[in-house]
């Protein structure tokens, strides 16, 4: 049963005429008070709230019942409909326990949907049938409990059309990730877009994600589809989010909210049907707080978050990462033997680039060769260790900086330690080549 819950009757009527037309069974309350009188004696599979019941408009009435619906039932999931002037109340519904939350006017397609991801990860949540073992894993080596817990999680929601966010320092496989929940979702068969936000400036963030049609702008000699036309049907993986400019974050939010955008040079709305996973290593929620990072975006793409363990934090998942990264480089010869002492060197280091770090170490050392029997000593060989944190007798007076001027002052002293030698430098730093020469243009660094 889904209880609908305002006080314009109009709204009531559309949405039981929807919902009934989709075999939802569905009950309705026009007042605070009709609605808890439902929730006191039935238990709702959904509850659609809207945010003011009297002449207020401050949305303070929607939030008061929200906590009240939650104290009776608190597995019930909640998705509160407003107006784009009230969307920051919206945000804070989520903070208080909602699940989603909706603009009106709505899209009936998009608002079917979200209500179809409600249901399904409640009933979900509810079953707890789903398991990791069943979940096709492709390249996600390990089992320790850590890494267990996000497959668990991923496995269960992996089938629903929720946004998810996963979090985690760089190298720690969160594209993998993306790409099992969507190789594990009714999408499929669709395309998985990859889209590294962190690599498109914002002069190109319209033309490269929304397309653009021949004339819209010199260069443009042909139309141009963008990621999100190319990932209709099927799910886009929007890497780096953290780095995103906050106008850029404005037209990002448009298209989760609605669905819809418009080509460089054309006045058509498109709409796209689209699952939307993002990865960052940022702290988002501090982001927020700093106003860095539009809140409204922040809770519209992280319905699920997953945390990605480190590797320092899943140790015994480190033999099983060697053997397998060993299997991958004898594909073109015989496999190689490492050592007992060797696989207990390479689980003490402290990897501060995670899983790509390993990859690059075993790797490496198997490139430089040996009679077929690899110790300790071959990987030490090829070890590079990590930037120290600066010295007081080198470095400069962190006091005062600001949190840009001490990455970049990172940057440099990685640069002068290793002479220069950009791979050596993103590999202590743990970021990839790529981020390393993102920040070097943005701090002006010349190596």
């Amino acid at each position: 049963m889904i209880l609908i819950v305002d006080d314009d009757k109009t709204v009531l009527m559309s949405l039981r005429l929807m919902l009934t037309r989709k075999g939802h069974e569905v009950v309705t309350a026009t007042s605070r008070t009709e609605a808890m009188s439902v929730v006191r004696t039935r238990e709702p599979q959904l509850i659609l709230m809207d945010m003011n019941y009297s002449l207020s408009t401050s949305g303070d009435e929607g939030l008061v019942l929200l906590k009240q619906v939650k104290l009776f039932r608190p597995d019930t999931p909640v998705i509160l409909m407003t107006a784009w002037g009230s969307i920051p109340l919206a945000v804070k519904g989520i903070h208080a326990g909602a699940h989603d939350f909706i603009t009106k006017p709505w899209d009936n397609e998009t608002l079917l949907s979200r209500i179809n991801t409600a249901l399904e990860l409640s009933a979900k949540g509810r079953g707890n049938d789903e398991r990791a073992d069943d979940f096709d894993r492709s390249n996600i080596i390990g089992k320790s409990p850590a890494l267990m817990n996000v497959l668990n999680t991923i496995a269960r929601v992996a089938s629903t059309n929720a946004s998810i966010l996963i979090m985690g320092e760089n190298g720690t496989g969160k594209e993998l990730i993306a790409e099992a929940i969507h190789n594990n979702s009714n999408r499929a068969d669709g395309p998985f877009v990859k889209v590294n936000l962190g690599g498109i400036s914002q002069s190109l963030f319209e033309s490269e994600m929304f397309g653009h049609r021949k004339g819209a702008f010199t260069g443009a000699i042909t139309d141009r589809s963008g990621r999100f036309e190319i990932a209709d049907g099927g799910t886009i993986f929007l890497d780096e989010i953290g780095d995103l400019d906050p106008t850029c974050q404005v037209k990002l939010l448009r298209v989760l909210q609605e669905g819809t955008f418009e080509p460089l040079g054309d006045s058509k709305s498109r709409k796209v049907d689209i699952r939307v996973v993002c990865a960052t290593n940022a702290d988002i929620p501090t982001m927020v707080a700093e106003g860095k990072f539009r809140e409204d975006l922040y809770y519209r793409i992280n319905l699920i978050t997953v945390t990605l363990p480190p590797l320092r934090e899943r140790r015994e998942d480190i033999p099983l990462l060697v053997k397998h990264f060993a299997q991958l480089h004898s594909e073109k010869g015989n496999m190689p033997e490492i050592t007992d002492d060797a696989m207990r060197f390479l689980a003490s280091l402290p990897y501060p680039g995670n899983i790509r770090e390993l990859r690059n170490l075993v790797e490496r050392t198997l490139l430089v060769g040996s009679d077929g029997v690899f110790t300790a000593e071959h990987f030490k060989a090829q070890y590079h260790e990590p930037v120290q944190p600066l010295s007081a007798s080198n470095s400069p007076n962190l006091e005062g900086m600001t949190l840009e001027q001490m990455e970049k002052a990172a940057i440099v002293e990685a640069i002068r330690k290793h002479k220069g030698n950009l791979s050596r430098v993103a590999l202590s730093l743990g970021i990839t080549r790529q981020s390393l020469y993102r920040r070097m243009d943005k701090f002006g660094i010349n190596a």
